[in-house]
C-alpha cells in the first residue's frame, strides 16, 4: 500500500516542478537555467503484460535543448531490487522519449538516503555496462529552514525541507516557521503547502503538532485538513457533552458523530447535545 508521506515525498514536484532546480543545487549539480516544465505521464508499462509506474515524471526545457527528464522516486526503506527497476526505469524513459533521464530519490531517513546515493553497477566484474547514479535528497542533505523569511521565499523548498526532516526532532521548528509564513499568503498557495506536509508527516508526531498549528495559527482558512480537525474537535466537544450529562452514548451514535465531515450538521447535534434525553435523539428526524 502506497502511503502518505510516500506520496508527499514526489507528488511535491507535480505540484512545484521548479522545486527541481533548487533541490539540485543543494545537491551540487546545477543545471541549465530552465525555460519550461512539463509533468509527463508515469505509466512505463510496456506491450507485453508487466506494468512498471514511476512515481513522477517531469520534462525540463532549457534554452540550449531539448532538456531532459527527471523521474523522482519516493524511496521509504532499503530494497535490494530497486536499483534494478530505477535502471529500468531510465533506460526506458531513454529509449521511448530520446531525452537524457535523471532520477532523483526522496527519502526521509538517513540510512535510506546514503544506501540510495551510492552507484550501482550492471555488468561483469571487471566491465560494468551500465552505472546508476541518482540524486538523492534526504534529512542528511536538506537544509532545516527555522526562519519564517526564508520559508517565505521559497515555499515548496520549505515543504519538502519539513517532508524529509519528518522524522527529525528539528522538524517542529521548520513547521512553526512555515506557519508563520503561511500566514501572509493568499489561499491557494497556503492549501497545497498544508496538505502536502500533512501528507508528508505521516502517522508522526509531529503530523499531531502540525494539525494543531494549522488549527490555531491558520484558523482563518479552510482546507480539507483544517476542516477536518475542525470536526474531530466539534465531535469530541458533542460527545463530552453527552458524557458529562450521565448520557449513555452507543457505539453506533459515536461512531456516526465521529465521521460526520458538515459543519452545519455538526453544529446542530452539538446544540441537541445540550438537551436531549438519550444519544440516539441527537439526530433528530435525519
Amino acid at each position: 500500500m502506497v502511503s502518505s508521506p510516500h506520496e508527499a515525498m514526489h507528488r511535491i514536484f507535480q505540484e512545484y516542478p521548479e522545486l527541481f532546480s533548487r533541490v539540485s543545487k543543494v545537491l551540487g549539480v546545477p543545471f541549465s537555467p530552465l525555460t519550461s516544465v512539463t509533468v509527463l505521464p508515469t505509466d512505463l508499462t510496456e506491450s507485453r503484460p508487466v506494468e512498471r509506474r514511476v512515481d513522477t515524471l517531469l520534462h525540463l526545457r532549457n534554452a540550449a535543448d531539448g532538456g531532459f527528464l527527471v523521474a523522482v522516486e519516493a524511496q521509504g526503506k532499503k530494497d535490494p531490487g530497486k536499483p534494478r527497476t530505477w535502471a529500468y526505469y531510465v533506460s526506458y524513459l531513454y529509449e521511448k522519449y530520446g531525452l537524457p533521464p535523471v532520477l532523483l530519490v526522496v527519502c526521509q531517513d538517513r540510512a535510506t538516503a546514503e544506501w540510495a546515493e551510492r552507484p550501482t553497477h550492471f555488468g561483469p566484474a571487471n566491465w560494468a555496462t551500465l552505472t546508476l547514479r541518482p540524486l538523492v535528497v534526504g534529512p542528511h542533505n536538506m537544509p532545516v529552514i527555522t526562519s519564517a523569511d526564508e520559508a517565505q521565499k521559497d515555499l515548496a523548498f520549505a515543504t519538502l525541507s519539513a517532508i524529509t526532516h519528518a522524522s527529525n526532532p528539528a522538524v517542529s521548528a521548520i513547521l512553526d516557521a512555515l506557519s508563520t509564513a503561511l500566514r501572509d499568503e493568499a489561499e491557494d498557495l497556503v492549501n497545497p503547502v498544508v496538505e502536502f506536509i500533512a501528507q508528508g508527516l505521516g502517522n508522526r508526531p509531529a503530523a499531531d503538532y502540525w494539525r494543531n498549528l494549522v488549527a490555531v495559527d491558520l484558523s482563518f482558512y479552510k482546507s480539507p485538513l483544517s476542516d477536518g480537525i475542525r470536526a474531530e474537535s466539534r465531535a469530541e466537544d458533542i460527545l463530552l457533552i453527552l458524557e458529562q450529562r450521565d448520557i449513555s452514548v452507543p457505539d453506533s451514535v459515536r461512531q456516526r458523530v465521529n465521521d460526520c465531515e458538515d459543519p452545519e450538521v455538526m453544529r446542530s447535534w452539538l446544540l441537541r447535545a445540550l438537551t436531549v434525553t438519550s444519544a440516539e435523539k441527537l439526530f433528530g428526524d435525519e
